[in-house]
């Protein structure tokens, strides 16, 4: 991974345009080539980013920037969407190089993997017609738990927890705007899973149109048979 602090400014042209002026940020090149632009602030998630597949060329600036200040430009590509992300680079205050070796993965509670895998093996939890496309599936930013196909064919991203918070919408809103991207699978839909969902979470949720979904894990364990209850 490449780490370069600098005085930068930063173009987005697809489907959407954006504009960052001038100011220092934190630029992070990732070696699966992809590209994230960082502030000091806004906690976890960059102010733009493209996603692999993805070419990076770093090149001089014509004389036209060179004349404004421009120092280096960076034109990053999307292979499948043809969006470009172009970083106008005035002034580096700190590039370095770090190699962080094979990562392992998120490693969650048993139980949260445990509805996971069941889930996956009762898909029709999610509503008559879904079929399992695969678990774990990998964005540039982590694996989202459960990719299905709902009764038409359109792609459902499934976030599970045990206890599900706003963190956890936030998480699944990040895989969403991802996964949006690409012409393959969009329109995604998203689907907040969870043992008990806490009412800001569900508010949030509904907002950004995720459908919130109660998992009983007894029942999906087979512990709990529904028909013998008195009440």
């Amino acid at each position: 991974m490449r780490l370069v602090i600098a005085r930068c400014s930063v173009d987005y042209a697809g489907r959407l345009s954006a504009h960052l002026p001038l100011a220092t940020r934190l630029l992070m090149v990732k070696s699966d080539g992809s590209l994230l632009v960082h502030s000091d602030g806004g906690s976890y998630k960059p102010l733009n980013w493209m996603s692999p597949p993805c070419t990076i060329t770093m090149g001089d600036p014509s004389d036209e920037q060179a004349e404004a200040g421009i120092a280096e430009v960076w034109k990053v590509t999307q292979k499948k969407t043809d969006d470009v992300l172009v970083v106008s680079i005035y002034e580096i205050l700190h590039d370095s190089a770090h190699d962080l070796g094979i990562d392992p993965g998120l490693q969650k509670d048993g139980v949260e993997a445990h509805l996971q895998k069941l889930m996956a093996e009762q898909i029709d939890v999610l509503g008559e017609g879904h079929t399992l496309v695969r678990r774990e599936y990998m964005t540039a930013i982590g694996p989202v738990d459960i990719l299905a196909r709902d009764a038409q064919g359109g792609a459902v991203a499934v976030e599970i927890k045990r206890r599900g918070d706003i963190d956890g919408v936030e998480q699944l809103t990040r895989y969403l705007e991802l996964m949006n991207r690409d012409p393959h699978l969009k329109p995604v839909a998203g689907v907040f899973a969870a043992q008990e969902i806490k009412p800001q979470a569900r508010t949030l949720a509904e907002d950004r149109g995720i459908r919130c979904l109660l998992l009983d894990y007894d029942a999906m364990r087979g512990l709990d048979d529904s028909d013998s209850r008195l009440f």
